[in-house]
């Protein structure tokens, strides 16, 4: 699915698109008003449209685009006050998410909005590499560990692990790719929020716990100076700290 982000503040624009683009999104990203509706030419799925740029109102370029496409259009802004999405979402945009938001919700968004227009069905689970196999059941399998994004259902050896949705957010994208070393930012950024304010030791805290619950510390591997990554304990590859 093509979406082109119409966002100025590359502090956004950077991780949301790094971030879809782990969900599978193609997204094309442009910083004004104008380049947003040149962009247009080539219509995509999908538009995120910010009201602040620089160069025009957002509410000016939905305006436009409404004129000349049906294109779906979900604003994306820090104007969150009723007036604004009365005006936006009457000048024609589908959708209004008022920022701080998460990748999550940013997708949940999406599929809806396609399901209203009518577009193809997109149900991203994660990444689109799967490096783990699946069982019969849909659920991904790390050596003993089996983790359903489906029913958000995590079991090891055959016994159920009863997860907060967090842990089970940050356990599920450390699944995507085991192996991988995420930086706390990659995480805090897609499990959280881009905008996320708070104390980074909530990270360490859900990893403490994550590490408490799953039996063994040696599944979440801590990457000095770097982040995390999720390991099969006994596996080569799983000896680093885990502190």
């Amino acid at each position: 699915m093509r979406l082109l982000l119409i966002e100025d503040d590359d502090r956004i624009a950077g991780p949301l698109t790094e971030g879809l683009g782990r969900y599978g999104f193609i997204v094309d990203h442009v910083r004004t008003g104008t380049a947003g509706l040149a962009a247009t030419a080539t219509v995509p799925d999908l538009v995120l449209l910010d009201l602040g740029l620089p160069d025009m109102d957002g509410l000016d370029v939905c305006r436009s685009l409404r004129a000349r496409s049906a294109v779906p259009i979900i604003m994306i802004t820090a104007r969150g006050e009723e007036a604004d999405r009365i005006v936006g979402l009457e000048l024609g945009a589908d959708d209004y998410l008022a920022k701080p938001f998460g990748v999550r919700e940013l997708i949940a968004r999406i599929r809806a909005v396609a399901r209203r227009a009518g577009a193809p069905a997109f149900t991203p689970d994660g990444p689109t590499e799967s490096p783990a196999h699946e069982s019969a059941s849909g659920a991904q399998v790390l050596g003993p560990l089996a983790l359903n994004r489906r029913t958000r259902e995590v079991h090891i050896n055959g016994r159920h692990i009863s997860l907060t949705p967090r842990e089970f957010d940050l356990l599920a994208f450390l699944a995507d790719d085991p192996g991988t070393v995420y930086s706390r930012q990659q995480i805090m950024d897609t499990v959280w929020d881009p905008h996320f304010f708070g104390p980074t030791k909530t990270l360490d805290a859900h990893v403490a716990a994550l590490r408490r619950k799953l039996g063994d510390p040696g599944w979440v591997t801590t990457v000095r100076g770097v982040g995390f990554r999720l390991t099969v304990p006994g596996e080569p590859g799983a000896s680093e700290a885990a502190g």
